[in-house]
């Protein structure tokens, strides 16, 4: 009887063994393609691509993937920003690399946790990420999240806004709870906006950088993105159990649902003032800003799109 186990757990053992050579082997097939030297310019779309974890763009829709291996990656002007986990660090540690416009590292900070959201300000000058971290005693899910930022010209690094001062009407917001998540910023630099979590609730948070302090704009709205005229903002509203794709109006305060009806859990891009991108179902798509027509699929086996200025 003992031999018989053995024998059986033997060949659990070859079986388990077996399978992860295969899948290491079709990873180190699917990763052995040759790096393309990969340079930013004016209208480029970049994404991760799925199966390497490599950046990526098309060129006369051939799919060319650099070296670089990222987990969230974003650009804007001549900078551009990878977020990608350190291998085998407990507690995860996240690497933020600042990129040049030929995808070469500029600078590094290390930071405690996983990747969630990043971008780049529309002029290139600031970088900003979100990750999901542990350990935060309010943290009824177990996580908690942290946004951050560099300044690119001064190497000023910011590792959480936590300490900005919000308004909500004229009273001053304070909460154990409070996260922020999701930044995005305007053309000038200054301005920018943010999701704030507090007491199961989200809101949307107008700041303006200089002086260091915001108020709330709109109730459920999270991981807003802010359009090139920065008029609108686009962003991810709680529906049931999911979320969904809308447009905000800065003006009138009109929300606008966007034709994809599925539940997308990412922080929207503005491909141009009438386009929205987005990343769902193992591939880039895009949907008209203003609710009309329907998602069509950019690119397969693609997230975190992307796009220059």
């Amino acid at each position: 009887m003992k031999k018989l186990v053995l024998a059986l757990l033997g060949t659990a053992l070859l079986i388990a063994a077996a399978v992860v050579y295969t899948l290491s082997a079709r990873h180190d097939t699917a990763d052995a393609e040759p790096a393309a030297q990969l340079t930013l310019s004016p209208g480029q779309l970049f994404f991760r691509d799925t199966a390497t974890g490599r950046v990526g763009t098309l060129s006369q829709e051939k799919r060319l993937l650099s070296g670089l291996k990222c987990d969230r990656f974003a650009v804007a002007k001549q900078t551009a920003v990878c977020l990608a986990v350190r291998p085998g660090t407990l507690p995860a540690l996240t690497d933020v690399l600042v990129l040049d416009d030929h995808l070469a590292v500029r600078h590094t900070e290390s930071l405690p946790g996983t990747p969630s959201r990043a971008r780049v300000s529309p002029d290139g000058k600031r970088v900003d990420w979100t990750l999901f971290v542990t350990g935060d005693s309010y943290a009824q899910t177990g996580f908690s999240t942290r946004a951050g930022l560099y300044e690119v010209d001064t190497g000023r690094l910011v590792k959480t806004i936590e300490e900005l001062p919000v308004f909500a009407g004229d009273q001053r917001y304070f909460a154990a709870d409070v996260n922020y998540w999701g930044i995005t910023f305007a053309p000038d630099g200054n301005r920018f906006y943010a999701t704030l979590g507090s007491k199961g609730k989200t809101y949307l948070v107008e700041a303006d950088y200089r002086r260091y302090r915001g108020k709330t704009v709109r109730e459920n709205v999270e991981c807003p993105s802010l359009s090139p005229d920065a008029t609108r903002i686009a962003f991810k509203k709680k529906v049931g159990q999911g979320w969904r794709l809308s447009v905000l109006d800065l003006k009138t305060m009109q929300e606008t649902e966007l034709a994809d009806q599925r539940s997308v859990d990412d922080q929207a891009l503005w491909q141009d003032d009438h386009t929205v991108l987005y990343g769902l179902d193992n591939a880039v798509w895009a949907v008209p800003a203003d609710g009309s027509g329907a998602p069509r699929k950019l690119v397969d086996n693609a997230a975190s799109p992307a796009v220059t200025g």
